[in-house]
């Protein structure tokens, strides 16, 4: 259903105490550098705890108190990106914050998520981070439910940044005393590179993109490892996980129904996007704070051979070798100034005669992204939201955390196959 939003307040929150003049300036990384200005979104919901104007009003004090003081440990979210100068001004401008009513009930949304109508829970259009890393919006439905609707730019901050805030904002909301502080260290791991000339973007199209939720129970999860892990032929490999799994079906199907086969001179890469802190010399923790991620690249010709489960199973391989492929001395390739997309521009060149058709598939799966708890109990739901960005599949837990919900951003063509795929749908709980 399409969602009818009234923003009805608007504050500017600083943290609590001032940033050190040691802090004024917080250095870009190298791979800040390497990200496109857009954010990261997210939209937690919570049941029926405002249902009285009292209630509101101590929820929405309660939020903007715990912001306030969250961002004296997270101080670049309150300052203002200088892209061009290659560094964050720790200047405490402040976080914009908005209250806003939704004509509707909280269930209508949760029971039935439209990806293009969340987009309206968030402070921010999605593409539009050159500046301010972070915004919320404190959303109350009629029936007394809340979103918290969350943008922080990708510019400064990868996934597990987002959480690292999200929940130590939540912990402090509800009064914890053992906090773990973040540690901003991107820039000394990755040091900022003069890149004259070169400004990463995602590419906008005029192609009207569609973003669509797909949930996977654990049953049918199984039943498509099961498809690939029956072959005699590779009976010695480890199974596939749950996220290889379905990225392999996802690209399966796409690839049928788009009849990427019927040109052969598309040369076609699966990203795969992963987090670097474990395959950094030394490890770093998770509350490291920064662009902290990188991404494999795997080639599939598109030919007739490249359906059926044997060639899935085949691509998963493919798949897992590309990922240990990222390994501590990859990374270090980056330190010292590998752009880690020039491996597709070598791609392209060597591919000058054919069009080259990338899918991404980034996982969000056993991330904390239910653990923000503000004292009033975990949310009943996680949402992400639609994105301008074709082609590409980002996967969550579900709730419960034994199925996997799918966001599949496609051109309206594309999207009108996929969603006619009778193969497809046949593993799809919910759309």
């Amino acid at each position: 259903m399409k969602l009818e939003v009234e923003v009805t307040y608007k504050e500017i929150i600083k943290p609590s105490s001032p940033t050190p003049d040691g802090l004024r300036f917080y250095q870009i990384s190298y791979l800040d550098q390497l990200t496109p200005a857009v954010y990261n979104p997210l939209v937690f919901f919570y049941p029926e705890i405002c249902d009285t104007q009292a209630n509101k009003i101590k929820i929405s004090d309660q939020l903007k108190q715990s912001i306030s003081n969250a961002l004296t440990y997270f101080y670049p979210l309150a300052g203002r990106i200088m892209e061009n100068l290659l560094f964050v001004d720790c200047n405490d401008e402040g976080i914009p914050f908005s209250e806003a009513r939704i004509k509707c009930q909280l269930s209508d949304v949760v029971n039935n998520p439209v990806p293009c109508e969340i987009n309206k829970l968030l402070p921010f259009k999605i593409h539009d981070a050159e500046q301010i890393p972070l915004g919320i919006q404190f959303n109350i439905f009629e029936c007394g439910g809340i979103g918290i609707g969350v943008c922080i730019s990708h510019k400064i901050g990868d996934a597990l940044s987002f959480f690292t805030f999200v929940n130590m904002w939540a912990a402090i909301a509800r009064g914890e005393k053992k906090l773990v502080a973040p540690e901003f260290v991107s820039a000394s791991l990755f040091p900022p590179r003069n890149l004259s000339g070169f400004k990463p973007t995602i590419t906008q199209t005029k192609e009207k993109i569609i973003t669509k939720r797909l949930v996977f129970t654990a049953s049918k999860i199984e039943e498509i490892r099961a498809k690939y892990a029956d072959k005699s032929s590779f009976e010695n490999q480890t199974p596939s996980t749950r996220v290889q799994a379905l990225s392999a079906f996802i690209w399966n199907r796409f690839f049928t129904v788009t009849e990427v086969r019927s040109r052969p001179d598309t040369l076609c890469l699966i990203y795969q996007l992963v987090n670097l802190r474990t395959r950094i010399d030394p490890p770093q923790p998770e509350y490291s704070f920064g662009n902290l991620y990188s991404f494999t690249s795997t080639i599939v010709p598109p030919t007739d051979s490249n359906v059926g489960e044997s060639c899935d199973h085949s691509l998963i391989i493919e798949m897992k070798a590309s990922m240990k492929q990222l390994n501590k001395e990859y990374v270090k390739k980056i330190q010292d100034g590998y752009n880690h997309m020039d491996y597709t521009r070598e791609m392209a060149a060597s591919n000058a005669k054919g069009e080259m058709l990338i899918v991404s598939f980034t996982s969000l799966c056993w991330f904390p992204v239910y653990e923000a708890d503000f004292c009033w109990g975990k949310p009943i739901w996680a949402g992400s939201a639609a994105r301008d960005i074709k082609n590409v599949v980002t996967f969550m837990d579900t709730a419960a955390g034994d199925g996997i919900e799918a966001w599949v951003s496609l051109n309206e063509d594309d999207m009108a196959k996929f969603e006619s795929d009778k193969e497809l749908f046949a593993y799809v709980d919910a759309p």
